[in-house]
């Protein structure tokens, strides 16, 4: 977690008022979770704190790219990613006890705020459910293109052998 102790911003010593805290962003970051579906990426983040008595505002602009693994021929390619994001996060008594997903609550005797998890996440929502290469401007690897569509074609046929059993052709003369 080493990797991520840049990422906690110190509030408690700041003035009321708007902070700006820049990040750089790279494997060393991706590495730290578990089964992130981001392995490579180079990107930036500015987070503006807006911090005010009862809350901190917190925008981030999180710009770069991440690297994306095609899931029609299974070659990675780069996906640029520009995405502007806000998080609430309100100072209370009790610690998480809000249900808004919008709004986090930590207790008030919190001097830092650690802002990873948050980019972390932004980052792997802007991944999109099907990868291809022609979302980067791409062209797909035509060797494996090629390879799969024989493939298509050879179990094609082995289910056609399979599907001309004579039992089941005497079974359709009886219609």
């Amino acid at each position: 977690m080493k990797a991520l102790k840049q990422f906690s911003i110190p509030f408690s010593g700041l003035k009321l008022g708007k902070h700006q805290f820049d990040f750089e962003i790279d494997d060393s970051f991706f590495d730290a979770f578990e089964h992130s579906l981001v392995k490579k990426g180079t990107l930036k983040a500015t987070v503006d704190l807006d911090k005010q008595e009862t809350m901190l505002i917190l925008t981030f602009h999180i710009w770069g790219i991440i690297q994306l693994t095609c899931d029609k021929c299974l070659s990675d390619f780069n996906q640029p990613v520009d995405l502007n994001e806000r998080q609430i996060v309100k100072f209370d008594e009790e610690e998480g006890d809000n249900d808004d997903l919008e709004i986090i609550t930590i207790s008030r005797k919190e001097t830092a705020i650690d802002v990873s998890e948050l980019i972390y996440e932004f980052i792997t929502v802007a991944v999109p459910f099907i990868n291809k290469c022609e979302q980067a401007g791409e062209q797909c690897d035509p060797e494996m293109l090629a390879t799969l569509a024989k493939l298509a074609t050879d179990k094609e046929e082995e289910d056609k052998e399979q599907n001309e059993d004579p039992r089941w052709a005497a079974l359709k003369n009886l219609k």
